[in-house]
């Protein structure tokens, strides 16, 4: 099995598509009504508009970066709230680093970055 398909809820469609469309440079796949589709390297993004009364955050989806750094400064540049920098959570056994940073949607989700960093040179 893989996944096919993850759902977050927005508040503002049209709002909610700029971001992802354009500040992530996702690919629109479709739109109808309140209900808008976008790839994530084969597995659709499907942003469903909730009325405020409904709204409720999503889980964090976590987007892979081979220079989160460069990612990161990039997001600033293209105008995402920045809510925790580039930071180290976890040094596995063989070395690797895996990195995160957080920021929001405008939708009251919270969006990550994620890098695992091979074993630095000895």
């Amino acid at each position: 099995m893989n996944l096919g398909q993850v759902s977050l809820h927005v508040r503002d469609s049209a709002r909610a598509q700029r971001f992802y469309g354009e500040t992530l440079g996702l690919r629109h796949l479709y739109t109808f009504g309140d209900l808008s589709f976008f790839d994530l390297d084969g597995t659709r993004l499907y942003l469903h508009r909730k009325d405020d009364a409904d709204w409720q955050p999503g889980s964090i989806l976590y987007f892979r970066v081979d220079d989160i750094q460069a990612a990161w400064d990039e997001l600033g540049r293209r105008g995402t709230t920045h809510l925790e920098g580039p930071h180290v959570i976890f040094v596995h056994d063989s070395g690797v680093e895996e990195w995160m940073a957080f920021f929001a949607d405008g939708e009251g989700n919270t969006l990550a970055l994620l890098e695992q960093r091979p074993p630095k040179e000895q």
